[in-house]
């Protein structure tokens, strides 16, 4: 606070502020807001941030044009609620940016600063592979040195893409809470607003009146307080409110449609694209030699897939319409290269001259992705890929392929796309259909090995691993590193404390298997692995899979229980002893079958005095009520014991 050093004669106002008790800031600043003293204790409770004040107003201008205006402040706590102190806002050449500002503010509400035009960057956002962005934004950083304080920011952007209407978070993340929040939509007359609304608390429900000539539908929340994050929970997006609303009417471009199924975005979208898979007569003829005489139906399209990775690389060219409108194949013929959905578009043309069907479909793709809400036809979609159904199959069946990878195995979506929903591309109107699902029989991981043990503790071992599925997705890309990188990669995943990686070798499962795999050959001297103590040396046999057991939730649990990572785990480690060494007291057998999954692990002596240690583990993709938690945090429990249990080898020469 500046101090006054005139006399009151001469008009100090500050000092007459503090004798008549009046607020000392009115002669020099605004009043405070945002005090963090006004905030009500619940909502400090296991909080980073609290939004103090989040309004959202989306305005349906007309079937092509939407103004979106947001005002947030929230106040961080904590160095871990600094996330909030920046914001982010998307534009494009169909979104425009109509201003963006910010101020910070005190503890006690006292504005600090306000945003200049010097502190928002531009940046590009492109992600690689979606579908529908020119992929830009300008962000702002208004981070304080010290905590609390408060940031405000406001913004307002028209698009003339009103495909996409807004959806309505107010609280978005773990350890968030929210003291007030609104969302408006204004409809013009006779363009009614399709939405749906999800755990909204008591109060908050729609309301709906009209205002002049616009229909409004307004929902508000408060005090809604922080939840913690919780282990193998559903996504935050899961368990709080939300609000989706999507245009029953739209044009981009010029290019009208309608949303009221799945139907009709199908139609929309593949008409936008229809006309533009021809390809040169002389490509044409080249793709027919390339599969003439192969009879299988998947081997063509194996050679068409084959092709097409070897002949184009990805790019994302995807400006205004682009963002939906495909480039014609003969572009991508020509240059060699094309965004998702001209990669795809391409594939599907170079199938059909080789005489095979293939429908383009739309996806929301991502390793973190949530599966689309899929009773609620709208915009929901990243990307796109190619669905191909065997027609000559004794079976039905379908090979996926993702046309944006130079790498990626035949038929195999991964954790991006896969175990989800996409929506075909028809002319007339396509339909939602499940991608390819990976559960617990595909997801394996297979270890075997062999370790060879010396009279002072010192080891040599080799351990041959078979990851396939969605286990081979975290080391797919290890076979297109050179060999220091390869080391690298594998030593950071290792679990071990002390070893010294010697040999790396890798094979890739043969083309034709049911899902791709990854076959990692190691070599490894492990110095110290079980040195003695006096007579004894312990040693535990399970070297590289230890579980822990997931953290007790302190008070009663809040969220289910959501298991959605399925998978097979086999350990076969075979222990080869010294003559001075010999098994004094082995871990006893262990055997758990629970609806969470099964487990076993077993230690015996073989004929030959090797030790031969098996561990099993198998969880498949399981939901269950939140009062199910204690007994599946028992059933972690036990196998996290069981994994650490230790072996006892007695010194037969001392």
């Amino acid at each position: 606070m500046r101090t006054c050093l005139l006399p009151l004669a001469a008009g100090c106002t500050t000092a007459l502020a503090l004798l008549l008790g009046g607020p000392a800031h009115a002669a020099y600043g605004p009043a405070p807001k945002y005090a963090v003293a006004t905030l009500p204790a619940p909502l400090r409770e296991n909080a980073h941030a609290v939004v103090r004040r989040h309004e959202e107003t989306l305005t349906v201008k007309s079937v092509g044009r939407t103004v979106e205006t947001v005002r947030r402040a929230v106040t961080v706590l904590d160095e871990a609620g600094a996330r909030w102190a920046q914001e982010l806002v998307y534009y494009s050449s169909l979104n425009s940016i109509s201003y963006f500002r910010g101020s910070v503010y005190d503890a006690d509400g006292r504005l600090l600063r306000q945003l200049r035009a010097a502190d928002i960057h531009d940046i590009s956002l492109s992600d690689g592979f979606s579908l529908a962005t020119d992929a830009r934004g300008r962000v702002a950083d208004l981070s304080q040195p010290s905590y609390p304080y408060t940031v405000e920011f406001e913004y307002e952007v028209v698009s003339d893409n009103p495909l996409f209407y807004s959806t309505w978070r107010p609280q978005p993340v773990e350890q968030l809470s929210v003291e007030q929040a609104s969302f408006k939509v204004l409809m013009p007359a006779g363009l009614p607003l399709r939405y749906q609304e999800f755990r909204l608390p008591p109060g908050a429900a729609q309301t709906r009146r009209t205002q002049g000539s616009q229909e409004l539908y307004e929902w508000q929340v408060h005090d809604l307080t922080a939840r913690e994050e919780e282990p193998d929970a559903p996504s935050v997006a899961d368990v709080t409110p939300v609000v989706l609303t999507a245009p029953t009417e739209f044009e981009v471009e010029g290019h009208a449609g309608r949303l009221n199924s799945w139907a009709d975005l199908s139609r929309w979208t593949y008409e936008l694209n229809a006309g533009r898979d021809v390809l040169p007569p002389a490509l044409q003829a080249r793709i027919a030699a390339l599969v003439q005489g192969e009879t299988d139906e998947r081997a063509r399209i194996r050679k068409v897939y084959e092709f097409l990775q070897a002949n184009t690389r990805y790019v994302s060219i995807q400006l205004g319409l682009g963002g939906w409108q495909t480039f014609p194949a003969a572009s991508v013929a020509a240059n060699g290269y094309g965004d998702c959905k001209a990669l795809t578009n391409y594939c599907k043309a170079l199938l059909g001259a080789a005489g095979i069907t293939a429908h383009a479909a739309l996806v929301r793709a991502g390793s973190d992705e949530q599966d689309i809400r899929t009773d609620f036809p709208s915009s929901q979609f990243n990307h796109v890929v190619l669905c191909v159904p065997l027609a000559k199959s004794a079976r039905p069946d379908t090979v996926w392929l993702e046309c944006t990878s130079q790498s990626n195995p035949f038929g195999y979506m991964g954790g991006f796309t896969g175990n989800r929903h996409a929506l075909l591309l028809l002319p007339e109107g396509g339909r939602l259909v499940a991608t390819p699902r990976y559960g617990a029989a595909e997801n394996r991981r297979e270890r075997r090995a062999e370790v060879y043990l010396d009279a002072q503790g010192n080891a040599t071992a080799t351990l041959r691993t078979l990851r396939t599925g969605l286990e081979y997705d975290a080391v797919s890309e290890l076979p297109g590193l050179d060999l220091a990188e390869q080391k690298k990669h594998i030593s950071n995943r290792l679990p071990l404390a002390n070893f010294t990686l010697t040999k790396v070798t890798l094979r890739p499962t043969p083309p034709g298997a049911a899902v791709p795999g990854l076959t990692e050959n190691l070599a490894l001297t492990l110095p110290a692995l079980a040195p003695p103590s006096g007579r004894r040396v312990f040693l535990t046999p399970n070297l590289l899979s230890r579980w822990s057991a997931p953290a007790g939730t302190v008070g009663e649990r809040q969220t289910d229980l959501w298991l959605d990572h399925a998978l097979t785990q086999t350990d076969t480690v075979r222990l080869h002893l010294p003559a001075s060494l010999r098994p004094e007291q082995l871990p006893a057998p262990v055997q758990l079958s629970t609806p969470f999954g099964t487990y076993s692990s077993q230690l015996q002596t073989l004929p030959d005095g090797t030790l031969q240690y098996i561990r099993r583990l198998q969880l498949p993709r399981t939901r269950f009520a939140r009062t199910e938690y204690p007994a599946y945090l028992e059933f972690r429990r036990k196998i996290s014991a069981a994994d650490k249990a230790q072996l006892v080898l007695l010194k037969t020469d001392a």
